[in-house]
């Protein structure tokens, strides 16, 4: 079973075209807070996304192969990091997340700041859904997909954001480090036009993992939108190699 995680701010409807491009049973997981509720009492921490998840996958009575994409990924590192036996394979895309040099960009940086990261989702809840939009599609999305990611951000998700990126201070590796290979097999994409990735890094990343790393070339931060071809590709090659 292919189990696809969604990052930040997405829901699972990301995936949507790489599930339809791909014959094989598959099933996108929602964050909690992300598009749907946020449970009483769940803290919307890394560390509560991870333990959520292995949740999820414990109840899939099939073997796993994990995608990540954005924070999706970063909590896909954790959980093969911490708990490989959890899934069969596991692919994930901004691998420079979890390098020690790895330094947040400047939506996370305010996001993590008390009072400036309340008033920019209370300032993005004043907008309309086209005007959201507006700057996603800065980003390559075309205007459709851009206004089913706007459509779905409400305040729930943005305090689920604030409490997920106030909690992995100052970086992934600090948080989770350090990195030693992973039991299941695994591949780290690179968009190399993701504005949010560092190739190097990530390549550095993978190393330590003993995972693949696979290429996206001309791919932007949101390519499962973008550029959902030249990732199912990759995971075609990367999935033909497993047992």
């Amino acid at each position: 079973m292919i189990v696809f995680l969604h990052g930040v701010p997405e829901t699972a409807a990301v995936w949507r075209k790489v599930q339809a491009g791909i014959d094989r049973e598959s099933v996108a997981l929602s964050l909690p807070g992300f598009g749907n509720p946020r449970p009483d009492g769940f803290a919307a921490t890394a560390t509560a996304y991870v333990d959520w998840l292995r949740g999820e996958l414990a109840a899939v009575d099939e073997p796993v192969d994990l995608v990540g994409h954005d924070w999706g990924a970063g909590i896909t590192y954790r959980l093969v990091t911490a708990h490989g036996d959890a899934v069969r394979s596991w692919a994930a895309d901004v691998a420079n997340l979890m390098h020690p040099d790895y330094v947040w960009h400047d939506f996370a940086r305010i996001w993590q700041t008390p009072g400036e990261g309340e008033a920019f989702f209370e300032a993005q809840g004043a907008l309309s859904v086209d005007e959201r939009a507006s700057g996603y599609e800065l980003f390559g999305l075309d205007h459709a997909d851009a206004v089913e990611m706007a459509g779905a951000s409400d305040a729930t998700m943005g305090g689920c954001i604030l409490d997920l990126y106030r909690s992995a201070m100052p970086n992934g590796y600090a948080q989770w480090g350090p990195l030693s290979p992973t039991t299941a097999p695994g591949c780290v994409l690179h968009a190399s036009g993701d504005p949010f990735g560092d190739g190097r890094m990530a390549e550095v990343v993978a190393g330590e993992l003993g995972a693949g790393f696979e290429v996206l070339e001309g791919a932007g931060h949101f390519w499962p939108y973008t550029s959902p071809e030249l990732g199912i590709a990759a995971l075609e090659r990367f999935w033909s190699t497993l047992a």
